[in-house]
């Protein structure tokens, strides 16, 4: 959901923030203890819309050598990168984020589809089974998500994964080191604006340079500590919408590091496009009124086209609106 940037986007500043305190009360959840793993990544859910799962089950020769192949393409030339741009659906950008002049210190390969075609095979192999694996780990974390919330069937979040015509991006960002603006400023420099991700879930790891931040439920940001054996997990806009607002879709951004370069890798986990999304019957108590309309992934997705990254677009479908963007 990202388009390729243009000149005039490119020479916009970059935005700042206040710097922030790590926040070391990020649930952790052990997925070798499914049990216990179920009502925890609830209470996560509901509390954050953000956590860590460790004994993820993905193999971490997988997640480095992606890494290893990752950093490999964007060490090349700006004029062999430009080869696979634009990124419509797939391929390569740069600083521009979507098509409505946000802007960032990053540059990206995006992959809308199955097709990891780049200029190495080893690469194109080692996505493909990075993507799999993460999806499966996704689909177990909805199934836990399911059983917590005592929903029948245990497959009712999962299945939109698994469905063949699952619209699914998997994206791979580069922060590069970034100099110090001009004039001194205690701010960190912006590199991903603050956003919530619109598909259902999103399975991010990233190296060992800090930059991620989350908005926490009293409206402050706190730093994420880095860790890059770990995979966090993000609520996302359906997700919410599918709890009735129970489960909270959580902002985030990441800022620049002046020094270090940083490396993300997310899987963005959503339905068929034609997928019908409104509040689960199952979950709904008694008298409860649904807080959304009912939306198609579809019509959601191209509600992210038509606005800045920032803007709620849930607000957009919450009962009482008009769709004016649908």
């Amino acid at each position: 959901m990202v388009m390729v940037s243009s000149t005039q986007s490119q020479n916009k500043p970059l935005l700042t923030c206040s710097k922030c305190e790590y926040f070391t009360g990020i649930p952790v959840i052990d997925l070798a203890c499914p049990d216990d793993a179920k009502n925890l990544i609830v209470k996560a859910c509901q509390e954050y819309g953000f956590f860590k799962v460790i004994n993820h089950g993905v193999p971490l020769w997988l997640v480095s050598g992606l890494e290893d192949e990752t950093m490999g393409f964007f060490n090349m030339s700006q004029s062999e990168k430009r080869k696979y741009s634009p990124p419509n659906p797939s391929g390569y950008g740069s600083k521009t984020i979507g098509p409505n002049g946000d802007v960032g210190w990053i540059e990206y390969l995006l992959f809308a589809s199955n097709d990891f075609s780049t200029n190495s095979k080893t690469f194109s192999l080692l996505a493909k089974k990075y993507v799999e694996a993460v999806r499966k780990l996704g689909c177990e974390i909805l199934e836990l998500v399911a059983e917590g919330l005592k929903i029948q069937p245990k497959s009712v979040l999962s299945r939109m994964l698994r469905d063949e015509k699952a619209d699914t991006v998997f994206r791979l960002n580069h922060y590069p080191p970034c100099p110090d603006p001009p004039n001194p400023n205690p701010d960190n420099r912006v590199g991903f604006g603050e956003h919530t991700d619109p598909h259902l879930i999103s399975i991010a790891r990233s190296n060992t340079t800090p930059g991620l931040q989350i908005c926490l439920p009293n409206g402050t940001w706190a730093s994420v500590p880095p860790d890059h054996t770990s995979f966090f997990i993000n609520v996302d806009d359906l997700l919410q919408v599918m709890t009735n607002g129970r489960f909270k879709s959580v902002k985030h951004r990441v800022v620049t590091n002046k020094m270090k370069s940083r490396v993300s890798m997310i899987y963005f986990g959503g339905p068929p496009l034609t997928e019908k999304i409104s509040p689960l019957g199952s979950l709904m108590e008694p008298g409860e009124e649904s807080l959304y309309h009912e939306f198609t992934w579809f019509e959601y997705k191209s509600c992210t086209y038509k606005t800045r990254l920032g803007d709620d677009r849930l607000s957009f479908f919450h009962k009482g609106s008009h769709h004016p963007l649908v």
